[in-house]
């Protein structure tokens, strides 16, 4: 198989470092980024030379480009981009500040944008080229108290199926890894909380409950990387693929509401062009 140079984003941890690894141990090439550069000295010290580790803060799109750009001088080409860096932010939307909401975003969408901005010159110039989208079943489905986490992932996943159908003329494929639960710092220390509204103590409770019999067996980021590397490796890689055995039920009970909702309102959709209702 031939090597490939990988650039993931968030490689100190959870799915980042889980990928980064897998790619690896198999003779591939990291461009590996953290916020802290020591959180991979782990993974300098263990695969030598075939890692070059880069501090990253992935909301600065200067440096995003930087970063993508020596890299690819780093290492002659790149072949997989993975947009892994995030976080959760748990709050209702009422209790959501501007500055949270920003920082989300900014987070989530905004540095997955800049990042894949940069890195398309490269990959259009090759002729080839693969960006994994990291979003989650929470980019097709919503829950409460995660609010402006599912908009940052809605937005990716929109953003990225126009950007599939934009670059596929040049070679370049597009997969949005959409994980349901796994044992990352997504909820835990890398996670971000509102200050809870008193009118909300009650629902907040009952949301947690429900959240945690949701989550209640979730899988390891190592598990995973085989299913990576065999999108990777795929001659025709998935636009979307779940990650987990539960995000088909969700979607499957959340895609037939829709179409019974759709099909039940249909009258009114010819209305509003002026038809019977």
């Amino acid at each position: 198989m031939t090597q490939k140079t990988w650039f993931i984003t968030g490689a100190s941890k959870g799915f980042g470092k889980a990928w980064a690894t897998a790619a690896l141990d198999r003779g591939d090439r990291v461009a590996a980024t953290a916020r802290t550069l020591s959180d991979l000295d782990d993974l300098v010290q263990r695969f030598g030379d075939a890692v070059l580790p880069l501090q990253l803060d992935v909301t600065d799109r200067a440096a995003d480009t930087a970063a993508v750009d020596r890299a690819h001088a780093h290492f002659g080409r790149l072949d997989v981009i993975v947009n892994n860096a995030g976080y959760g932010h748990f709050g209702f939307v009422e209790e959501i500040t501007e500055e949270e909401a920003r920082a989300q975003l900014e987070t989530n969408l905004f540095g997955a944008l800049w990042v894949t901005q940069a890195a398309l010159p490269h990959l259009r110039a090759q002729g080839s080229g693969h960006i994994i989208q990291v979003s989650s079943i929470g980019g097709i489905s919503a829950f409460p108290l995660v609010g402006i986490y599912h908009a940052s992932k809605w937005a990716l996943e929109g953003l990225s199926q126009s950007l599939a159908q934009e670059v596929a003329g040049f070679g370049i494929h597009v997969t949005l890894v959409e994980p349901g639960a796994f044992s990352t710092d997504w909820s835990g220390p890398s996670s971000r909380r509102s200050a809870e509204l008193p009118d909300y103590a009650e629902l907040h409770a009952q949301v947690l409950e429900s959240r945690r019999s949701r989550t209640a067996d979730p899988g390891s980021p190592e598990s995973s990387a085989a299913a990576l590397l065999r999108i990777v490796d795929a001659d025709q890689p998935p636009l979307r693929a779940f990650f987990g055995a539960s995000p088909l039920a969700i979607a499957e009970r959340d895609y037939a509401s829709r179409l019974e909702n759709w099909r039940a309102w249909q009258p009114v959709a010819l209305l509003a062009q002026g038809g019977e209702g």
